[in-house]
């Protein structure tokens, strides 16, 4: 049986295609983009602080909350930035819209 630390990192490959995709990509939002790189950043912090929970305090990562809360602040932020992004052109395409039909 495969081990769940084994299937994260295989995890890591689909999701790099899926960026690999999306950067080629003329329509995705310049926005929205950097916040699927910023999940890409937050699982780069996780990793580390959670080998530093389980070597320094012996526990998993959702168990030392500083450490835990510190890496949720870089999801949290991808997030934001994938909403605002797709925000911003679902905004941008409105208005196109409404600008093309009051020029017909």
């Amino acid at each position: 049986m495969i081990s769940k630390d084994a299937l994260f990192a295989l995890s890591l490959f689909p999701y790099l295609g899926f960026l690999w995709f999306i950067s080629r990509s003329k329509q995705m939002p310049r926005l929205a983009l950097y916040g699927f790189y910023g999940t890409l950043v937050f699982v780069g912090v996780t990793i580390p602080a959670g080998i530093y929970a389980k070597v320094h305090y012996g526990k998993a990562l959702a168990n030392v909350d500083w450490l835990h809360g510190g890496a949720e602040v870089f999801l949290t932020l991808a997030n934001i930035l994938v909403v605002l992004g797709f925000w911003q052109a679902v905004r941008q395409l409105k208005l196109k819209t409404s600008t093309d039909k009051t020029h017909v």
